[in-house]
């Protein structure tokens, strides 16, 4: 099995069960069956844990404990469970920085830093812009059924731009312009005011009147 949980996204006070589970009864508003946590339904596969960045302390040391005994303890349970899983983990933050300022656990750290993989921000890698445009322009046709093509020009503007929310931001851009489009080809004055601005911020940073003049009288 494969299973994802964003730690940015559940509240401090339900993350631990909805990691390792509970026992019937636990707590007020618990089910009656008690629940599975993620870690013993990844048991044999792979657990994701994304946004690791913000893992609350508390939740830092059950983690490492998890990591360095395989064990997982349920809310209510007086028993630990062994379990068998690889941890995946990401985050948008600098973790040596959080550990200089004593917002995350440096064992911790250096137990999931096994093997890292940097991903550049879609900024640093911009060669993969027209490729990422082509697999979500062709993901939105899978799904939705509507067919749309870039033009050269809005194409060279998506491609210029610095992309601050990164492959999100791409990704909802090229829905966004296949929802509007009302053609088959999508064209630059569809694309949001910010792309366009861009767009133009680099041909007057680069517009040269003398180099103009020259050109002119040579012709």
């Amino acid at each position: 099995p494969f299973v994802s949980i964003n730690c940015a996204a559940i509240p401090d006070t339900l993350l631990e069960s909805e990691l390792f589970g509970y026992e019937a009864g636990s707590f007020t508003g618990a089910s009656k069956e008690g629940k599975k946590g993620k870690f013993e339904i990844a048991d044999g596969g792979t657990i994701f844990l994304d946004e690791i960045g913000d893992l609350p302390p508390m939740m830092q040391s059950k983690l490492l404990r998890v990591l360095q005994e395989n064990q997982i303890e349920k809310i209510g349970s007086s028993q630990s469970r062994r379990v068998d899983v690889r941890i995946i983990a990401a985050t948008n933050h600098d973790l040596l920085d959080k550990i200089a300022d004593k917002a995350f656990r440096g064992d911790l750290y250096y137990r999931l830093n096994v093997l890292n993989l940097n991903i550049p921000s879609l900024k640093e890698r911009q060669e993969d812009v027209p490729l990422l445009i082509d697999h979500f322009r062709l993901s939105y046709y899978h799904e939705s059924g509507t067919y749309r093509v870039f033009h050269p020009e809005a194409l060279q503007m998506m491609h210029g731009y610095h992309w601050p929310g990164n492959i999100r931001e791409l990704k909802n851009i090229v829905y966004r312009s296949m929802v509007i489009a009302q053609e088959e080809t999508i064209t630059s004055d569809l694309l949001p005011d910010a792309i366009r601005e861009s767009q133009y911020r680099r041909y007057t940073e680069s517009y040269d009147p003398t180099d103009l003049a020259v050109k002119g009288s040579l012709n």
